[in-house]
């Protein structure tokens, strides 16, 4: 069985059909879904999954291209979700210099206030960092230098060389469908170079479609494409990488028992 550690299955693309995906998880061989916020609507949605389905756990937090509409309030708000039954995370959180979406002192105005939430409530953090790898870097090292942030980098794009330095600071690597990519050369060195027991898998649904459905909608049972191409970068079974992966997840958002 699989865990896939990044959806976000409230997404309207999933409105004609979530249900009935949902209820085939199972026997498509996924066995929990963590699905994921980018703003306090889409985080409510997540935790509103989550009460609905055993398979489901919530992340809730405000994605970079929203932190332009955040204000004291909403942190406020987004304190008090965290308290709901099965969030076991703040995120997806951080910089994203590629779009602007956001001003980019607001984006790391409320970056950091949320990790300052995170490391506050013990709470482990999914980053967002895309055109910002540096400095992304910099403030989570600077971040976790009293070791009290638990942190994962979702859906990784940086090199292999700053994904060593991560693992140094006790964080974890999280691959989607860009590994499986054709021409994809820096995600496979990063998917030798990262230890499997600091490596989640994920499919960040309904993007990033791995091959061979490039293209089309993303869904959570594609993560097996994930598991299939870090094993054979890696030269082990396939078993071991679904495994190992797995119990990544739940060490690291804290679930104790799986569905549960």
């Amino acid at each position: 069985m699989l865990i896939d550690s990044h959806a976000h299955l409230d997404d309207r693309r999933f409105d004609p059909d979530r249900e009935m995906l949902i209820k085939s998880l199972k026997d498509n061989g996924i066995d929990l879904i963590i699905n994921v916020g980018a703003d306090i609507e889409s985080s409510k949605a997540s935790i509103e999954l989550a009460k609905k389905h055993e398979n489901i756990y919530a992340v809730v937090g405000v994605h970079p291209h929203s932190a332009k509409d955040l204000e004291g309030k909403e942190l406020s708000e987004l304190r008090e979700l965290l308290k709901e039954e099965k969030v076991v995370a703040i995120g997806e959180i951080g910089l994203d210099f590629y779009y602007d979406n956001s001003p980019r002192d607001i984006q790391r105005k409320w970056f950091k206030a949320q990790i300052d939430l995170a490391k506050e409530l013990n709470m482990p953090v999914v980053i967002h960092t895309r055109d910002a790898a540096q400095e992304t870097f910099d403030i989570l090292k600077e971040a976790g230098e009293d070791g009290k942030l638990k942190c994962l980098l979702h859906c990784y794009s940086g090199s292999a060389e700053m994904a060593e330095e991560y693992i140094k600071l006790g964080f974890y690597i999280s691959l989607g469908g860009p590994v499986t990519f054709k021409n994809a050369r820096v995600p496979r060195e990063v998917a030798k170079a990262v230890p499997l027991d600091r490596l989640l898998i994920e499919t960040d649904s309904p993007y990033l479609t791995p091959e061979p459905y490039r293209g089309k909608r993303n869904e959570p049972m594609y993560v097996k494409y994930v598991a299939e191409k870090i094993a054979q970068e890696k030269g082990i079974t396939y078993k071991e990488v679904a495994e190992t992966t797995s119990a990544n997840v739940l060490r690291f958002f804290g679930i104790n028992g799986r569905g549960q």
